[in-house]
Order: C-alpha cells, then sequence, then structure tokens
C-alpha cells in the first residue's frame, strides 16, 4: 500500500500538468532598488518544476536567490519565469511558441529533462528538442548564444522519495539525458552548467522540500552559487 501511495504522488508531483499546483510564472516587477544609474537588466528563466521551484517560498527559487547575489552589481529590473511542473522539453516548447514572446532578455537560462527521463522518453526525441529549445532561448537573448546558460538535469535518485527504488539506473539515465544536453550546448558555443553533482553530493534532510521529492531552498542556493560567476559575466 505504501509503494502504491508513494507511486501516485510522484505522479501527481512530476507529470501532472492540469495539477492546480503547477503553474507558469511570470513576474515582470523591478526585483531590487538599485540606482537608476545603474545600467538595467531582464532575464528570462525557462524549465520545470526545478525553475519554478516547486514545494518552496518565492524567494528560495534559485533565479530569485541568483538575483539577489547580484544584486549590489545589476539592475534586475525585469525576471520572468515560464515552467510549469511535470513539463518535458515538447511541453516547454509549445508553451513558448504559443506565447509569442517579442522581448528580448539579457540573460536566459533553461533548465528541462527530467520528466523527459521519468517518462522513458528516447534520447534522440530530448536531442532535437532540446536544440529546438536552445534556438528559442538564442533567439530571446538577442540573437547570442553566449548570453543563454544550461543548468544539468538533477539527479532526484538520489532524493528521500526514490528509496527503494533503482538509484543507479537513474543516474546512469540522468547521466545520458545531461551528455546530450552538453553536447548540443557545446555546439551552438552555450555554457553549460553542472548541478548534477551537487545534488549527489549534498543529501542531508536540509537539501530536500517536504515532499521528499523536490529541493529546498538551501539546495536553489548552490544553485545560484554554481551559476553566479558566468551570470556576472553574461551580464556585464
Amino acid at each position: 500500500m505504501e509503494k502504491i501511495t508513494q507511486f501516485l504522488l510522484l505522479i501527481i508531483i512530476m507529470l501532472s500538468c492540469n495539477s492546480t499546483e503547477s503553474k507558469i510564472i511570470i513576474s515582470p516587477n523591478p526585483v531590487n532598488n538599485m540606482s537608476e544609474n545603474n545600467s538595467k537588466r531582464t532575464f528570462l528563466a525557462l524549465g520545470d518544476s526545478y525553475t519554478i521551484g516547486e514545494s518552496v517560498d518565492e524567494k528560495d527559487r534559485w533565479s530569485i536567490q541568483l538575483i539577489s547575489l547580484m544584486k549590489n552589481e545589476f539592475n534586475i529590473t525585469k525576471h520572468e519565469i515560464i515552467a510549469r511542473t511535470g513539463w518535458t522539453t515538447a511541453e516547454l516548447i509549445d508553451v513558448v511558441e504559443a506565447k509569442k514572446l517579442n522581448e528580448q532578455y539579457d540573460m536566459v537560462s533553461l533548465l528541462i529533462g527530467v520528466n523527459n527521463q521519468y517518462r522513458g522518453q528516447s534520447l534522440d526525441t530530448y536531442r532535437v528538442e532540446f536544440r529546438q529549445l536552445l534556438n528559442i532561448s538564442t533567439k530571446l537573448s538577442k540573437n547570442d548564444p553566449k548570453k543563454v546558460i544550461v543548468l544539468s538535469v538533477p539527479d532526484w535518485g538520489k532524493t528521500p522519495f526514490a528509496q527503494g527504488k533503482e538509484r543507479d539506473n537513474i543516474a546512469t539515465e540522468i547521466d545520458a539525458f545531461n551528455l546530450v544536453a552538453k553536447e548540443e550546448c557545446t555546439k551552438m558555443n552555450i555554457i553549460f552548467i553542472d548541478i548534477t553533482e551537487i545534488t549527489r553530493k549534498n543529501i542531508d534532510s536540509s537539501m530536500f522540500a517536504s515532499d521528499g521529492l523536490h529541493y529546498s531552498g538551501e539546495m536553489h542556493r548552490l544553485w545560484a552559487n554554481q551559476a553566479l560567476q558566468i551570470s556576472k559575466n553574461i551580464l556585464k
């Protein structure tokens, strides 16, 4: 009975695109109060539950924490998040294309793929769709691939929720998806940031949200720190 309950919870959290807990977040308001003399910057974050910070407060999302870490150097006047729990690459593509975004951003981040892996989708499909997302991200970042950052897929097999599951197999599959993402980034001269190892090395209880599947603000902080210097270089 316990295994059935856990399975149903995983389906709800990771796969249900119609869940009331799933969200598309657009936050266009200024996020700091720096002097108007500072150059203004804009930032778009694309992804899934890891990007919206499922089960954590808004302030604890990795992209919000990243902005906070840079607040003394950059005036991020607009930060948008387009993400939803359970999204695959195809679903993210559909929404971004439907929105017909005309904005141009000083930096665009992309973190997507865990649901492709969980649903057993092929690496070939992921490669094609991930490449399309890289092209979309580049277009939205003033057609400059150097303004795009990609974060690797975390290893959810290290979460408490994965207890009793084939964790080695999950890790192998996550690595395969991340290798595809890294290869496609290399082809387009887009920066690939590894946060997967962070999720494998930091597995004490403080790193996980209350659902045991997603990550706490503390883990999001580690991701933000991992992306910090690269983001500063992009925004200069």
